[in-house]
């Protein structure tokens, strides 16, 4: 997996530049006048720092637990993932442990996602860092052309890839206190459970022996802007962020602040709050549920589950959902078009006397009722 070729730098870059960084804040187009400005502040990347960021950084996630091991940390050249960049090789010292770069460009935004790889090229040379690049297999012509979900795919599929490659035991990502906050909100526009409510998770697996980690999720960004300003160090920003056709981007430049002045000054916090207890009450139902269907379970392939409905008969539809939206991740099956009434409609057939006894789901899966059991099927 080598990086991919530069293309020539032929725009100005647009990179945000701290305040106090001023001999930075006009970029040249020429790489190599870029590379000997970003030499001019070599000695601050290097030097050992007593910043509050770092001590927060480093109780949020120790760097005992992964120092003498390879880290690849995601960076898409804005300011939340350069920051944790920036925080973990101070952190990693001189651990035997590595730390590699993964950056993926979307080719979404033309000259700006050039400039933006061109920048974390950049940023790692000057802290001697390497780094992988992925990207999609064409330029699209607008953001709109590609989901986010779609995007958001294929970044953590070249994430994961190069985890794997390289043996790494953690991948690191930039989600800040802010972006849970918004994904709260949304998710609450857009309809969600007890588990959505509890937004983004600070780890899960990404394959075996991968774990994906958030070490920034209890920073705001304005505590990732102070720690960048005091080094100083540039970062970019992305001006897709900006677009109103995005939900998210609306949400955050409209609906937060809206909320914030007219209803609740602390409706961050709120959210925040919400979905911590709602992340821990689903963690109780998540473990009472994977106990049910070890014990309801008789058969299960990748491809076919067989559910005995009748060690279920006595709990209530909220419980049957909660089972069958386990028992869904367990087998990766696909939940993106499954709404509350599939869900709902699954739990009735675990019924002692359901209605229906075959429907057809989102993902190609047939659900089918053969007396006291239940069979999930999943074809093509």
């Amino acid at each position: 997996m080598g990086p991919l070729a530069l293309s020539p730098a032929s725009q100005p870059y647009r990179s945000k530049v701290p305040k106090n960084c001023n001999h930075l804040r006009t970029i040249t187009p020429c790489l190599g006048l870029f590379l000997m400005r970003i030499q001019l502040v070599r000695s601050s990347l290097r030097r050992i720092m007593t910043h509050p960021f770092l001590g927060k950084l480093e109780a949020a996630w120790n760097p005992q637990q992964w120092r003498d091991l390879t880290v690849v940390v995601c960076v898409s050249a804005g300011p939340d993932s350069v920051a944790l960049l920036r925080g973990l090789a101070n952190l990693r010292a001189d651990g035997p442990g590595r730390l590699v770069v993964a950056h993926f460009n979307h080719r979404l935004r033309g000259s700006a996602s050039s400039a933006d790889e061109t920048f974390t090229r950049a940023l790692c040379d000057c802290l001697e860092l390497p780094l992988e690049v992925g990207s999609t297999a064409a330029q699209l012509t607008e953001v709109a052309d590609a989901s986010e979900a779609n995007a958001r795919a294929a970044r953590y599929a070249f994430f994961e890839e190069v985890a794997k490659t390289l043996g790494a035991r953690f991948v690191a990502t930039a989600h800040t206190a802010d972006d849970q906050a918004e994904t709260i909100l949304h998710r609450i526009v857009r309809g969600t459970g007890i588990g959505g409510l509890g937004g983004i998770p600070r780890t899960r697996v990404l394959a075996t022996g991968i774990t994906m980690l958030r070490p920034l999720l209890a920073f705001t960004r304005s505590e990732v802007i102070e720690f960048l300003e005091s080094l100083p160090q540039p970062f970019r920003e992305d001006s897709s962020n900006r677009d109103p056709r995005f939900t998210r981007n609306r949400i955050r430049a409209e609906l937060l602040p809206e909320l914030t002045r007219s209803y609740n000054p602390q409706v961050r916090r709120a959210l925040l709050q919400l979905g911590t207890l709602a992340a821990d009450s689903q963690q109780v139902v998540q473990s009472f549920c994977i106990d049910l269907l070890d014990r309801c379970v008789s058969t299960r392939s990748p491809d076919q589950v067989q559910i005995c409905c009748q060690p279920l008969a006595a709990f209530p539809p909220a419980v049957l959902r909660e089972v069958l939206i386990v028992l869904w991740k367990n087998l990766d099956w696909p939940q993106q078009e499954m709404g509350f009434d599939h869900w709902n409609q699954l739990a009735a057939m675990m019924q002692p006397e359901p209605i229906a006894k075959k429907r057809t789901l989102p993902g190609n899966i047939v659900a089918t009722r053969h007396e006291k059991n239940l069979q999930l099927t999943r074809s093509g």
